[in-house]
């Protein structure tokens, strides 16, 4: 079974910047067309960015457009989002998942393994 592996969460002043990562078992970031999502305080687990098996195709939530990276190494078997000019409302645990097949990739339907997460939390 697979493992995803979040890492490089932490507390951040708002405006600063974090590198999260996700380090997945075998050759699964080659495979697997993979996302980001973040669940904050009192909300649902949303949509962050997501990126294709090929790493030529990238997909951002509207929020986080323009300042959030995603990207992938495959010799490394990692996946990694650059976070910049981050906001208290950039603030939750953000999970690392990983697909297989079609759908929408928006949406958590679409993924079949995802880590235990990494916190972020952005003060004012």
């Amino acid at each position: 079974q697979v493992q995803l592996v979040e890492s490089g969460g932490g507390l951040v002043q708002a405006g600063g910047s974090l590198t999260l990562s996700c380090t997945a078992s075998g050759n699964y970031v080659s495979s697997h067309f993979m996302a980001w999502f973040r669940q904050g305080p009192e909300k649902e687990r949303d949509f962050v960015a997501t990126i294709s098996r090929g790493g030529g195709n990238t997909d951002y939530a509207d929020s986080v457009k323009g300042r959030f990276t995603i990207s992938r190494d495959t010799a490394k078997n990692t996946m990694t989002l650059q976070m910049n000019s981050l906001k208290p409302e950039d603030t939750g645990l953000y999970y690392c998942a990983a697909g297989l097949s079609g759908g929408n990739r928006r949406t958590e339907r679409a993924y079949t393994d995802w880590g235990q997460g990494t916190r972020v939390t952005v003060s004012s």
